[in-house]
């Protein structure tokens, strides 16, 4: 083959970013061309979208993403969905492997009576609206006094703080003014964060953790007969440093004492959902008092509490979606595949027996399911570009129809599709630098899709014709 192997990868978040790094830094004899896909104005999604805006040091990991496509051997095509813009054999005809890493977007279920009531919302919505995501609504309803945050992870611990933490002190950040003015009239004063299980199973990170300790003007509480330790959680704290630091942290949080602040974030543990409350809307949560079973699991005791709230917020994870002309298992929430090679499989065929849908990979949480952080999907696309190269080795890989680089653009152009490159991006962030500069802040997030691609293709704007000089 004399020309470049030609690799499509579909979602530019860090594993589809990941993926593309790797497989120009994989040791090799041919030369390699990658084009990069985004349904979304701008790349990077979950780092953009899915992060609390006043964590930028998780958001640093965008300046490594940064530093990838700023090489200029990655193409980026934005604003292109999958499924609406382009077809799966529309990619396969102009590239020898395409590659699915469009992640987990999307509130996983809850199966609990009431969930669906007004005023229950999932933790991915609420995230997107206070992260400026373009496809969702400008306004989020924050008339509830009292809140109910079921999880014990990370996200329940962002929407709490973001509830409850002063809109002031998150002007500073980069959200815009219909954020910062919606959080401005939230009328909250308690949010309650429920854990099923004991402090030592929760999921926090040491650090997201800590950071509740340092919120100003909010008082943190936590319950001491929700501090149980059996065998199992001691045996766990003793395996894992992490683990170790977040019962740490939660214990030296049973010696504080409120201070009347204006609001009051509550931890429990050992209290399972049961039900949302209600009829015409959210009145309260039904929880289910819990025990240790001595490894660390936990039993139902039969003793139930009824909460009064105004609104519940769902932080049980996120979950993948289905692609238009893919195979998809339902029940896991990701594309079936057998270490990132997609396989035609259903429920009742292992992913290691079913049939290869030659030359379709997968990586990131929609090849494994939205578990870990965003430097484990280098794992992944490690093992699923490994099998890309071992395919081309093997010769079982189909030739494209149209293999030319330009082929992809004219398709695209011929389509009308109002694609925007990596150049385009810079140009947002350009704006939002500017934006955020007259407000004496480092940025200010563009929030709509219009917004961002008036930004982004701003260069093809014929340049202002200047006025004759009058008077002379």
């Amino acid at each position: 083959m004399t020309r470049p192997f030609r690799v499509a990868i579909v979602g530019a978040g860090p594993a589809g970013i990941y993926a593309a790094d790797l497989l120009t830094k994989a040791e090799r004899d041919f030369e390699i061309s990658i084009d990069l896909f985004e349904r979304l104005p701008t790349p990077f999604g979950l780092v953009r979208y899915g992060v609390a805006p006043d964590h930028p040091r998780i958001k640093g990991i965008v300046n490594a993403l940064i530093k990838v496509l700023d090489r200029g051997d990655i193409r980026l095509f934005s604003n292109v969905e999958y499924g609406v813009d382009i077809a799966l054999e529309e990619l396969t005809d102009r590239y020898d492997a395409v590659v699915f890493s469009t992640g987990c977007f999307v509130d996983a279920s809850l199966s609990l009576p009431g969930v669906d009531l007004p005023g229950s919302y999932g933790a991915a919505e609420f995230v997107n609206w206070y992260d400026s995501h373009p496809d969702v609504a400008q306004t989020w309803p924050l008339e509830a006094e009292k809140v109910a945050v079921i999880g014990n992870g990370n996200v329940a611990l962002d929407v709490a703080r973001v509830l409850s933490k002063q809109p002031d002190d998150l002007h500073t950040t980069e959200i815009p003014d219909h954020v910062y003015e919606g959080l401005k009239s939230s009328r909250v004063t308690d949010v309650h964060v429920f854990g099923r299980r004991g402090p030592a199973q929760a999921k926090f990170t040491p650090l997201e953790l800590r950071e509740l300790g340092h919120v100003k003007d909010v008082d943190l509480i936590v319950y001491p007969e929700d501090f149980e330790f059996d065998d199992g959680s001691l045996e766990a704290i003793e395996a894992s440093n992490q683990t170790k630091q977040v019962a740490k942290t939660l214990t030296d949080f049973t010696m504080r004492e409120p201070v009347g602040a204006k609001r009051r974030l509550h931890l429990h543990f050992l209290h399972a959902p049961v039900a949302v409350l209600g009829e015409d809307r959210v009145m309260g949560l039904r929880t289910e008092r819990m025990e240790l079973d001595g490894s660390g699991g936990v039993l139902g005791t039969g003793t139930f509490h009824d909460w009064e709230f105004e609104a519940v917020y769902r932080a049980v994870g996120y979950a993948g979606t289905a692609l238009p002309q893919l195979p998809f298992d339902a029940g896991k929430g990701v594309i079936p595949n057998h270490e990132g090679r997609v396989v035609d499989s259903d429920d009742q065929v292992s992913s290691a027996e079913a049939d290869v849908v030659q030359g379709v990979y997968a990586t990131g949480w929609i090849k494994r399911g939205p578990v870990g952080l965003i430097g484990h999907t280098k794992g992944d696309a490690l093992e699923t570009i490994g099998h890309i190269l071992d395919d081309r080795a093997a010769g079982v890989l189909t030739e494209p129809v149209y293999p030319d680089e330009g082929s992809i653009v004219d398709l695209l152009e011929s389509k009308g599709v109002d694609y925007a490159d990596w150049e385009g991006y810079h140009r947002v962030e350009v704006a939002e630098k500017v934006l955020g500069e007259a407000q004496g802040r480092e940025r200010v997030k563009i929030a709509t899709r219009e917004g961002m691609l008036a930004e982004a293709r701003n260069h093809l704007q014929p340049e202002p014709v200047a006025s004759p000089a009058s008077g002379h």
